[in-house]
């Protein structure tokens, strides 16, 4: 945990609240809810909880509180022991503006799209809807694969992690575990049950002919061909959390079990 001597400004000068409430606004946090020892506190209307910013001064340092573990855990930035608003809240310290907005744009995307933020919207979105048909259960599934889609959309940041594409017509939100295998719609819908992949990158993973080991890198099947294997280009490895991991567990036991099958057959 590191210190930070500098002290907050408090109240808050014309402009330092000023870009305070232009950097929460312009990432996803737009509802002022008032200030408190120098900390601003935003809200938004598509994400759940608030978060607190706040200077030392109007050349900065810029700090932001936060209390959503779910997000503090995927950021695994350093926290600055200061004083802040409310227990149990996170205290983060940048040097610049930039840095601070760089990374409110990464709260929000993760704050909308973690733990079950995407459940709860499936939910209200179906809550009357009838799924007595076939045609109306399948109305029910298409609601929530969009949804989704478009959260991870929000937590890849909008590109593949092993290319780097991000043309949204050229990329698939990838379930690890299948959405008919899911034992819940809270699987279902995790996000951590998820890749955005390339649309030749969601074909191999889909058919389990790629998987990928601990550390994000591919793992390819025996049976794709050399020339299949070239064309599957990638960049990086994925950067995963335990519960990607966990469930890329059970695909690669899927891969194997494909393997054993095709051999037997």
């Amino acid at each position: 945990m590191h210190s930070q001597d500098a002290m907050v400004e408090a109240p808050q000068s014309f402009i330092v609240r000023e870009e305070c409430e232009k950097a929460a606004s312009q990432n996803g946090f737009r509802r002022v809810l008032g200030q408190e020892a120098g900390w601003a506190a935003f809200g938004s209307t598509t994400a759940e909880g608030k978060v607190h910013l706040a200077a030392a001064g109007e050349q900065g340092p810029w700090f932001l509180a936060l209390d959503h573990a779910g997000v503090i855990a995927e950021l695994g930035l350093p926290a600055t022991d200061m004083p802040g608003p409310g227990p149990g809240r996170v205290r983060l310290a940048f040097e610049s503006l930039g840095a601070l907005y760089g990374t409110l744009r990464r709260v929000y995307e993760l704050t909308i799209s973690l733990p079950d933020a995407p459940l709860r919207e499936f939910e209200a979105k179906v809550a009357d809807l009838p799924r007595t048909t076939e045609v109306e259960r399948l109305v029910v599934q298409r609601i929530g694969q969009d949804i989704f889609r478009t959260r991870l959309m929000d937590y890849w940041q909008g590109y593949c992690p092993l290319t780097g594409i991000s043309d949204p017509a050229l990329l698939r939100a990838s379930h690890i575990i299948p959405w008919a295998a899911c034992e819940s719609d809270a699987e279902r819908l995790d996000v951590h049950n998820g890749l955005l992949l390339s649309a030749l990158w969601d074909a191999a993973f889909d058919r389990a002919l790629v998987t990928f080991d601990d550390e994000g890198r591919p793992e390819f099947a025996p049976s794709l061909s050399e020339h299949a294997r070239g064309e599957l280009r990638w960049r990086f490895p994925i950067s995963l959390t335990e519960e990607h991991r966990r469930r890329l567990a059970r695909h690669r036991m899927r891969a194997r079990a494909s393997l054993i099958a095709a051999r037997g057959a």
